[in-house]
């Protein structure tokens, strides 16, 4: 259900996956999207499961509405409106935190989930970077709003979760052409011939352009890949969910 990945002493970040949750078909069963149609009751005890796994205190992740833009915001445990950390936020595609046990969460099901840490600084920051949100610039957005809280690139460390990979992510000529235009490492051929997108190696490009190397990438296509969500594949689908958070003492 867990995919932990290492970013450096004192932080958490992992990938979660589809099975372990309570939703039923087309959503089984690990859906943690709230805006996708499934019963809104199995998907807080999803996300109730998965904090459980990861050792994230009960209502202590924070949630974007995400519109596949290039908009970051900094994020605290202040409760909202309805009493969640981060409820009130404008849409955003990318948030940012450097306050301890507070989780950050991407929701995705074929575009990437990105998550970022400067352990020594402190910060954290994920993003939800798919077509329009890569070539729009979201992942180095993300980068300067965590500079901004006295992150250094050069100390960055990021992993890139599970996707749509370059040979299965076919589009139009066209629109390769205009992604390609602003994110050159993106241009991709699919394995049939016709042409694709690469999207988790044209946020590496980005990423190395914003100063930061150290990189980690999930194998794993969600086209190909039935423990995953695809909204390709599918339709109508779950969500899986990318975390990053700072450890608090207590977990340490």
């Amino acid at each position: 259900m867990i995919t932990n990945v290492g970013l450096g002493a004192g932080v958490g970040a992992a990938f979660t996956a589809r099975a372990g949750g309570v939703s039923r078909p087309p959503y089984d069963s690990l859906n943690l999207g709230g805006a996708v149609g499934d019963d809104a009751a199995s998907v807080r005890d999803n996300r109730g499961r998965a904090a459980g796994a990861l050792g994230i205190a009960a209502g202590r992740t924070v949630w974007m509405r995400q519109v596949h833009g290039a908009d970051v915001a900094f994020v605290t445990g202040e409760p909202g409106g309805s009493g969640s950390p981060g409820d009130g936020l404008p849409p955003v595609d990318a948030i940012v935190t450097t306050e301890p046990g507070l989780a950050l969460a991407v929701l995705v099901a074929d575009c990437a989930p990105v998550l970022l840490a400067d352990p020594e600084a402190g910060v954290v920051g994920a993003a939800h970077s798919g077509r329009p949100g890569t070539a729009a610039g979201v992942v180095p957005a993300l980068v300067a709003k965590m500079r901004e809280r006295g992150a250094d690139p050069a100390r960055m460390r990021a992993a890139i979760g599970p996707a749509a990979c370059g040979d299965c992510y076919e589009v139009p000529d066209a629109m390769r052409a205009e992604v390609a235009g602003v994110v050159p490492e993106a241009y991709a051929t699919t394995r049939k011939g016709t042409p694709g997108l690469d999207i988790r190696a044209g946020i590496t490009g980005q990423l190395a352009g914003a100063g930061v190397t150290d990189v980690w990438l999930d194998p794993r296509c969600t086209i190909e890949s039935g423990d995953l969500f695809s909204f390709r594949r599918e339709g109508v689908t779950g969500r899986f969910a990318g975390y990053v958070w700072i450890k608090g003492a207590e977990d340490e």
